[in-house]
């Protein structure tokens, strides 16, 4: 079978891909389906492929495949370019989401600090685990 070299179909790749924009943002726009009654009525298909990904050690294996470069190499190229307009497109969402855990905070009452090293401390700290956990309860999480 004659097949293109990899530097032809990477150049493609990426040639194709870099003018999707339009096609993408058309997409996301008019769906086939409604994303999340089609992610909720697959959860079963999800659980499946988990439950062989787990069963078969496929986590660690593509993080093997993968190695730490190709991690470093992804974080410099894409991600520090991409964070903080990521962060600042999800600030809505994020303020959202721990309003909650906020208020949770905000309207816990600690017992007194003790003095430094005191075990007695730690009850400051069961106290913020317990509110954190109702909290995240409460939100069916």
């Amino acid at each position: 079978m004659n097949v293109k070299s990899m530097a032809s179909i990477q150049e493609k790749f990426v040639r194709k891909t870099g003018q999707a924009g339009p096609d993408y943002s058309a997409g996301v726009a008019s769906p086939r389906a409604d994303w999340e009654q089609a992610s909720k009525a697959a959860e079963a298909n999800y659980e499946s492929g988990v439950q062989a990904g787990i069963a078969k050690k496929r986590f660690g294996k593509g993080v093997t495949k993968a190695g730490t470069a190709k991690y470093l190499r992804g974080a410099q190229e894409k991600g520090v370019a991409r964070y903080p307009a990521g962060v600042a497109a999800g600030a809505g969402d994020y303020a959202t989401g721990f309003e909650p855990f906020r208020s949770a905070l905000a309207s816990t009452t600690l017992p007194p600090r003790r003095a430094r090293r005191d075990p007695g401390n730690l009850t400051r700290v069961a106290g913020v685990v317990a509110a954190m956990i109702r909290t995240a309860e409460s939100q069916g999480r």
